[in-house]
């Protein structure tokens, strides 16, 4: 039988064993890195801006999320959002910094950036999360202006959509949906953003994973940063991205952190092949992981000033 001395000792042990590993996962020298969903070069180049001048990785991921949430172009992100079922836009942000805060708004009409609003639920009020008239009250009275989120072109696809009101996710559609943004800066710390306007055509007062810490996103500054997109009901049934950090903290590289956060997911889901989800991953090696169930996941990675898109591995061959 063991006893408690050696119980006690086989504990530190351990823990020793833990915190040698953390510090050899920490590079001697900061390399600065962005990462985001899908094919986003303008908002990294916006984020790189703030990390190439010695920024905070905090404030380069805010900076990054609000290019897709001002670009009327893109349907699933911010302005130009496509509806919920009821005609409204609807939208769901958080952020999360280096010391383990973290601001979230969700079914927030009217304001352009929720990114900003989360980070402002984060520093300057005791919550975590504001939802709906609440978090658009807080936000006007920050100075938030009031808009109309709602494009003509938008307007019109809601329209065409009300014919048969039929609910269907798209895989990939037009290969880009909610937007996550890990990043890395010179100290050393890392920070995530993750905003969406939601599933297009929804129905009223649903809110994905996205605004949900360690489901949407999830930062351990000891360990790395992970943020999920795509249907955000399967995510936040296996809080995928706590997951993925969790697995990376107990060794895993992020690539296969987000393979098996996947193949999880996956078992508990029988109609997997009929809706996409893709994992992102970063941690403090500057190891990079990224996985889908379907072909067709993209990210985009900045880091010693050049920016590139990646095609990311994928389960369903």
């Amino acid at each position: 039988m063991i006893s408690r001395r050696q119980l006690l000792a086989s504990a530190a042990v351990t823990s020793l064993l833990s915190r040698i590993s953390l510090a050899q996962s920490r590079p001697k020298v900061a390399r600065p890195m962005l990462i985001s969903t899908w094919n986003n070069v303008e908002a990294n180049e916006a984020g790189w801006k703030v990390l190439a001048g010695g920024g905070r990785a905090l404030d380069a991921v805010e900076a990054a999320a609000r290019v897709p949430e001002a670009d009327p172009k893109n349907n699933t992100v911010g302005y130009g959002g496509l509806p919920d079922r009821d005609g409204h836009v609807t939208l769901d942000a958080c952020i999360m910094g280096e010391t383990g805060k973290a601001g979230s708004v969700t079914f927030l009409e009217h304001i352009m950036h929720p990114i900003s609003v989360a980070r402002a639920v984060m520093e300057k009020t005791p919550h975590v999360m504001l939802s709906g008239e609440g978090a658009l009250a807080f936000a006007l009275s920050n100075g938030f202006k009031k808009e109309n989120l709602l494009t003509e072109e938008s307007r019109l696809a809601w329209e065409a959509w009300k014919k048969e009101a039929r609910y269907q996710p798209v895989v990939n559609i037009e290969r880009h949906d909610t937007i996550g943004v890990l990043g890395f800066d010179s100290k050393n710390n890392f920070s995530g953003a993750c905003t969406t306007s939601g599933l297009s055509y929804k129905m009223h007062g649903r809110v994905g994973d996205s605004p949900i810490i360690g489901a949407g996103l999830y930062v351990d500054n000891e360990i790395g940063g992970a943020c999920a997109t795509g249907l955000g009901e399967t995510v936040m049934r296996s809080v995928g991205s706590f997951l993925v950090v969790e697995l990376m903290r107990q060794g895993k590289t992020p690539q296969q952190a987000c393979e098996e956060a996947l193949r999880r997911l996956i078992r508990k889901t029988p109609d997997y092949r009929d809706l996409q989800v893709g994992m992102l991953a970063v941690n403090r090696a500057g190891q990079i992981g990224a996985y889908a169930i379907q072909k067709g996941f993209n990210y985009t990675l900045s880091t010693e000033g050049k920016t590139r898109v990646v095609e990311a591995a994928y389960y369903v061959k």
